[in-house]
C-alpha cells in the first residue's frame, strides 16, 4: 500500500470523544451568554448543525450547511458571530486538550511512514473549522506539513460515514482505493471507507459505534500495536 489515510481524534489523538464534547461545548456556550442566548440553546444548535453536516447531500460546503442551521436556529447572522466562533476555536478551545492523551507513537508512525516513501493524509471528519483542526494536529505532537490532505468544514461537503466523503478524497487526490488504508476508531464512520474497496484498520483502545457490524481488514488496540503492524504492510 502506498497511501495512508489517518483518522485525528481518537486515533491519532487519543480521546474519549464523548468527555471530549462535554467538555469543550460550554466553553463555546459561555462565548454567547453575553448575548442572551442560554447555554443549553447554543449547545443543541450545535449539535443540530453537526447533524446537517453529517446529513449533507453535497449541493453546499459543509461549512455553509453548519451556518446556515446554526445561525437559523439561534435567529442570529453569521457576520454578527462568525469572527467570535473562530476566535474561540483558536484560543479557548485549546484547554479541551486536557481531555486527549497525546501518544508520541502517532508522530513516530507518520514520519515512519513518509521515511518510507509512503504518503499520508489526515482523513479526519470535517465537521470542524480548519484552525481547530489544526489546534488538534498540534496537540497531537504532529506536523500539519506532513500531510498531503486535512479535511475540514470549508473544503468538503459530505461528512463521515457517507461514502462520498471518501469517494471525494480519492478523486481529489487521484487515488486507488487498492493503494489505500485508511486507519480509524470507528467502526460506523472510519471502515464506512471498505465500501469503496480501500482497505481498512480499527484501532480498538478509543473505540467508537463498537456495536457496528462492519470490521477491519486489520485490528489493533494500540497506537504501538499499529506501528508494529504497519511495519509487515510498507
Amino acid at each position: 500500500m502506498e497511501h495512508f489515510l489517518f483518522d485525528l481524534d481518537g486515533t491519532l489523538l487519543p480521546m474519549k470523544q464523548e468527555e471530549f464534547v462535554k467538555f469543550y461545548l460550554p466553553l463555546l456556550a459561555a462565548r454567547f451568554q453575553g448575548r442572551g442566548i442560554a447555554p443549553d440553546k447554543l449547545i443543541g444548535a450545535v449539535w443540530n448543525g453537526f447533524g446537517a453536516m453529517v446529513m449533507n447531500d453535497g449541493r453546499a460546503s459543509n461549512e455553509e450547511v453548519f451556518w446556515n442551521c446554526f445561525s437559523g436556529e439561534l435567529g442570529i447572522r453569521r457576520s454578527e458571530v462568525e469572527e467570535d466562533v473562530l476566535d474561540f476555536y483558536g484560543n479557548d478551545f485549546n484547554q479541551a486538550i486536557r481531555t486527549t492523551s497525546p501518544d508520541p507513537v502517532a508522530n513516530e508512525i507518520v514520519k515512519y511512514l513518509k521515511s518510507r516513501g509512503k504518503k499520508v493524509y489526515l482523513a479526519t471528519n470535517p465537521v470542524f473549522p480548519r484552525c481547530a483542526t489544526m489546534n488538534r494536529i498540534r496537540w497531537a505532537g504532529l506536523d500539519a506539513e506532513d500531510f498531503e490532505l486535512i479535511t475540514t468544514y470549508e473544503t468538503c461537503r459530505y461528512s463521515k460515514p457517507n461514502v462520498e466523503y471518501y469517494r471525494g478524497i480519492l478523486s481529489e487526490c487521484g487515488l486507488d482505493p487498492e493503494e489505500c488504508l485508511m486507519i480509524g476508531n470507528d467502526r460506523k464512520e472510519d471502515l464506512a471507507a471498505g465500501e469503496l474497496g480501500i482497505h481498512t484498520y480499527l484501532v480498538t483502545g478509543c473505540l467508537e459505534h463498537g456495536d457496528a457490524p462492519a470490521r477491519g481488514e486489520y485490528e489493533g488496540e494500540s497506537l504501538s500495536q499499529l506501528y508494529e503492524d504497519l511495519k509487515g504492510l510498507v
